[in-house]
Order: structure tokens, then sequence, then C-alpha cells
């Protein structure tokens, strides 16, 4: 027991950090602007503490040496991810709700005639599934003036076809220049030239099917006229990759959750939240002020929000699930978008209107253009540091990190401990270790990439599009990603045995850090173990669709008796209740908000049946509006532990 005093009496800041957030924390409101300023100072005092004592006790000397210089220069990228945490702690001690604000300026317009809304729906290769429930869904959006508008990059007659058949209006251009952006500038000029151009214009990715308030609840806030552009949330029909492949789905938000749900909402609170493409919506003048979209960037999004403010239009936050659409569905789509993303921020910074340049930016809008900047510039490439620097001790003798295990639990974990405590406090469990470094490592050797390419070559980069749709019904191995994360797995369980158990390793062990470098490098093991089960990518399923449970009415003949709806989609019905007639029989039935529909009987089940609809032209329209654009609908958006970890043990399991 003496021998683990010095281990305890380290433990113990982080035994009380602990205690305190679990005794005292619940005895206050979840939504305290008080606690939650208060956890996060202490998480910066915290962080900086530790980083303090990275630079004062565990670098190498100062000499000219390999150590030396890879000891400093990790120490330098985790102190930039530490400035990056410091920036994002500060915005996240505030946060801000307009839904409140939106319930008392509905309707604002009023005795006023309706403004004019345009829904502009970009488009280049999805398929016509894709597009006609989101067309189904903008033609659904309760407001009595709106135009749909189709901006069909991709010059498809069968899609002309289809707005045609559904009410909506199709566009088309010469070439495809410039992207989304340059798409809906086409369509902005067309608009500028009709006889009664719209007071709003609402952008919509392909596969992104807007509620049925998604109008009224985003144009409430337009009732301050110095708002620009309304944003709202991204939620996702189907899981993302790493929720796929691990089957979590139901237990684990998608990976931008916390960006939407908490740092969007935290960053409207100081005036800097901003455009993310699809599902905001813009005043025409404003967009008139600045001449279209900009087309400096991959990321046009971030870029308008800048040019915005800087004619002083703002831009504002609802965190009110106003639409749904597809989250990448594989993983090479799912690093493409997010280097796209990289990309796109880091040719802003390098651009006129970057956070060091020469222009009317606010100071806090540069703050917090440093603040992403910072977050792409450090988190990623660190996160493939901590992978490669216990190597480098393994087989080549380097340390970069010269600390004992008492230290480390003496100001490392008090750190940590105070950062998960804040950030899944506010968050709802969002910030779970391993999965959180799984994500980033996925995309880090792209992202990576794509901070230096921005960097030292702003111009000339071509928009990757992120594919949606298609064939996900098979299990497919994502042997390019897991190759270089085999690699590294191999390469560190390899120096872990060498090392430990032979005289082959490094012949300095580093005294007690040895058992520092041991630990991460287990933890390195389990993070690339989870990391490449998510490159084996599972079926992908159908979509999520709203459930639909109700009540029916169905007639067979002269018959007529009740029934339940058990679930419903744009083809086939399930029925519970009554005596339907034998298979490939035809039988009519009451759908709410479509009307009374022909359908055929495909297989009869015990206490019911399931029946193919034959629905006219309209009436899939009307099925494909009440599937996917209820009020509120909306996936997982926090964790359930017991359920995580329930997914992750079957996953295992599988073969």
């Amino acid at each position: 027991m003496l021998a683990l005093s010095p281990y305890l009496r380290a433990l113990a800041p982080t035994i009380l950090i602990i205690g305190l957030a679990m005794f005292l924390l619940p005895m206050f409101r979840k939504d305290s602007p008080a606690v939650r300023a208060a956890l996060f100072i202490i998480g910066i005092i915290l962080s900086w503490r530790y980083m303090a004592w990275r630079f004062t006790d565990t670098l190498a000397p100062a000499e000219f040496s390999l150590n030396t210089l890879l000891s400093w220069s990790f120490a330098l990228l985790e102190a930039g991810t530490i400035l990056s945490s410091t920036i994002a702690f500060i915005v996240l001690s505030r946060t801000r709700d307009r839904r409140p604000e939106a319930d008392r300026h509905a309707a604002w317009w009023k005795p006023g005639p309706e403004p004019m809304l345009d829904i502009l729906i970009a488009t280049y290769n999805e398929e016509e599934a894709i597009l006609e429930r989101t067309i189904a869904g903008a033609l659904a959006v309760r407001h009595g003036r709106k135009r749909v508008w189709v901006l069909d990059d991709g010059r498809r007659p069968w899609l002309a076809e289809l707005c045609e058949r559904m009410g909506a209006r199709h566009l088309t251009r010469a070439d495809n220049a410039h992207a989304k952006a340059g798409n809906i500038n086409a369509a902005f000029n067309v608009l500028r030239a009709l006889e009664e151009p719209p007071d709003f214009i609402a952008v919509l990715d392909a596969d992104f099917v807007p509620h049925r308030d998604f109008a009224e609840r985003t144009l409430a806030l337009f009732h301050d006229t110095k708002v620009g552009l309304v944003q709202t949330p991204q939620h996702f029909f189907n899981a993302d990759p790493i929720q796929n492949n691990l089957g979590i789905g139901r237990a684990y938000p998608d990976e931008q959750r916390f960006f939407f749900d908490h740092i969007q909402p935290a960053r409207d609170a100081w005036g800097i939240a901003f455009c993310c493409g699809t599902s905001s919506v813009m005043r025409w003048e404003a967009l008139e002020r600045i001449g279209g979209f900009p087309t400096g960037s991959v990321t046009e999004d971030y870029l308008i929000t800048i040019k915005l403010q800087e004619i002083g239009w703002s831009t504002v936050y609802l965190n009110e699930p106003l639409t749904e659409g597809l989250a990448p569905e594989g993983l090479g789509e799912y690093i493409t978008q997010r280097g796209r993303w990289c990309l796109g921020l880091m040719q802003i910074v390098r651009g006129p209107l970057g956070p060091f340049s020469r222009n009317a930016m606010r100071l806090i809008d540069r703050i917090g253009m440093a603040d992403s900047f910072l977050y792409w510039a450090t988190t990623y490439p660190f996160r493939l540091a901590c992978l490669i620097m216990p190597l480098l001790y393994w087989y080549f003798g380097f340390t970069v990190v010269y600390a004992t295990v008492p230290d480390v639990l003496l100001y490392f974990m008090p750190y940590y401990a105070a950062v998960l405590v804040a950030l899944n406090h506010i968050s709802g469990g969002l910030v779970v270790p391993i999965l959180n470094d799984v994500s980033q490592i996925l995309g880090a050797r792209e992202i990576t990439k794509a901070v230096v390419i921005g960097i030292t070559k702003p111009k000339g980069h071509k928009f990757k599009v992120t594919a949606k749709g298609g064939d996900r019904s098979r299990i497919v191995v994502q042997w390019p990603l897991i190759k270089p994360l085999l690699t590294l797995f191999v390469l560190t369980l390899v120096g872990l045995f060498v090392s430990v158990l032979s005289d082959l390793g490094p012949t300095d062990d580093a005294g007690d850090g040895k058992i520092v470098i041991l630990f991460w490098s287990f933890y390195n093991l389990a993070v690339l173990a989870v990391a490449m089960v998510v490159c084996i990518e599972l079926p992908g399923g159908s979509s999520r669709i709203n459930p639909t449970v109700e009540r029916t009415e169905v007639w067979t003949g002269q018959a007529r008796f009740g029934a339940w709806v058990a679930d419903l989609t744009a083809e086939s019905i399930m029925l519970r209740g009554g005596l339907f007639p034998p298979e490939g029989q035809e039988f009519e039935v009451e759908i709410g908000g479509v009307g009374r529909v022909r359908a055929r009987v495909d297989q009869l089940e015990p206490g019911g049946c399931t029946a193919q609809l034959l629905l006219t032209p309209e009436e899939r329209q009307r099925v494909l509006a009440k599937l996917y654009t209820q009020v509120g609908a909306k996936g997982t958006t926090s964790t359930s532990m017991a359920g995580l970890l329930s997914g992750v043990a079957r996953r295992a399991m599988r073969p």
C-alpha cells in the first residue's frame, strides 16, 4: 500500500473532479449557463496547467539532435490542439436557442402578403428515388407562395419529365463551371429576370427532404431586418459509416451531431454561426448585394457567411430538425466529404477574406475562423502523430515525452477528466473515448493532406461530389484504408512484444516513463482495431423512415373493417387486424393524408397481410410527403452506453 501512495496522491485531483461532477452536476439544471461556463473555465485552466508541465518537464534537452526535434515538434503540435480547444471552450461556454424567437415571430409579415419563397434543389448525379422524395417534400412545405426549382447539373431528360409530372420547375445550364455554387448562380440569374423575383430562397442538397414546417419556422427569424441567412441543422435518415459498420446507429449519434446540436448554437450565441449549404434560407436582397454565391472556395457555404457579414448581414442558427438527408453511406464518400470541407476552409484562410487579411471582418469573425482553421490543421495531424510517436521509441529509442506515471496522473488525467465531463455534460454523452479517435483517424491522412495542399496551393481545385445512393447490399472491405491502419497495428504490436519480451528493444528504457509509452501503445492498438472493423463496410440497409402506426379502414368487395397500419413505404403497406382477401387479390385501404388507395395482397400473415400499393403518381407523391416530412422527426441525438456496448459486442461476434 505504501508503494502505491505516490500514484494515489497523483490520482487525487482526478478523483476529486469526477466525484464533484457526479455529486454536484445533478443538482443543477442541464442548461444552466453558469454551470456551463464554470465547466469550460475549469477545463481551460487544467488544459494549460497540463501544457505548462509538458513544456517545462517532459521535453528532450535543447540540443541539435533528431530526438530533440521530434520531442519539441510533438509538443508544439499538441499545444496547437490545446489552443484550438481553448477557443472552442470559450465559444461553448455560451449557447443560444432561437426556437422561442421563432414562436413569437411566426408569420411576422401579416397582415401583408406572404413573401415569395423559391426552394432550390441542387443536383448532379443523384438517382431518381432520392430526388423524387426531395421534390415531394419541397412541394409539401406549408407555405402558400412558393416555387420549387430543380437545378440539374446532370442535364438528365428523365429528371425534366419527373419535375413536370410532380409540379416542380427544371433548370439546366450549358456547363458545370464552379460546381454547386455555379449551379445556384445560374439559377440566380434566371430568378432575377422573373417578373416577380423571390423574397427568400431556400437551398437543399438533392438528398435533403424538408419537413412541412421548414418555411414557417425559418422565415420567422427574418423578422429581424439584419438577418441575411438562417441555417438549420442536418439530420439523417440513415446511419453514417461508423454507426452502420459498428452496429450502433440506435445507441450512438452520427458524427456531425456535436457540431450541429452544440457547436453551432454556441457560435450563434457569439454571432458567428455560419452557413452549411443545404437546409439554409437566404434573404434575396442580401444575396443580390453580394452578387450571388461566391466561388472562391470548394466550400462556398462558409464563404457566403463571411461575405454577408462583411456588408452587415448576419447569419443565425435555428436548432430545430427541419430537414433530413443522407449521411455519406460509404467510408470513401465520408472521407472525401471531410477532405473537401478542410480544403475549402484552407482556401478561405489563404484568400482575401481570411482571418489574417486586410478586410472588413470583425474581430470575433477572425477568431471564429481561426478556431476552425486550428481544428483542421492540428487535431488530425496530432492524432496521426500519436500513433507514430510510440513506434519511434520501440524501434529507434527516441523518447519524445519524458514523463513518469505519477506526473501523468497528476497533470494529464485531471485535464482529460475535466474536458470529458464538460463536453459530455452539455452534449448528453456524445464524446466517447476510442470512438472519437476512430472518427479522426479514418480521415486523418486525407485531411492532413488537404491542410498542406490548401495552404500551399489554394487555387485550382475541383469540387468533389459526395456520392449518395447506389448499391449498398453487400459487404465491402476497404483495403486501401485498412492497409495503413493494419501496418501501424502490426508495427505497434511487434514493437511492444519485441521490446518487452526480448533484449532487442531500446537500451534506454525511459525509466518509469516506459509504462506511459506502454499504455498509449495499448490504447492505439484498441483504436486501430476498431478503425479497421469500421473499414469492413456492412450492407447499409434502407434509410430510416419516420414510423407510421395508425388506425385505418379497409374495403374488400362489399366488406369494410378496421385495421392498423404497421408499416408503410412508397411501394408497400403492412396491415394488422381484419380478414384480408387471398394473395393476389386487390382491396382498398385508407391512408391518412393520402386518401383511399388500391393495394394487392402479396403475402398473408397471422393477423394481417403485406400488400403492394397500386398508387397513381399523385398518390405516390402524397405518400412520400407523409413518410419524409413529419414535423420534428429526427434520429439518434444522445448516447446510450448500454446500447453502445451491446451493439459493439454484437458486431464483435459477427463474422
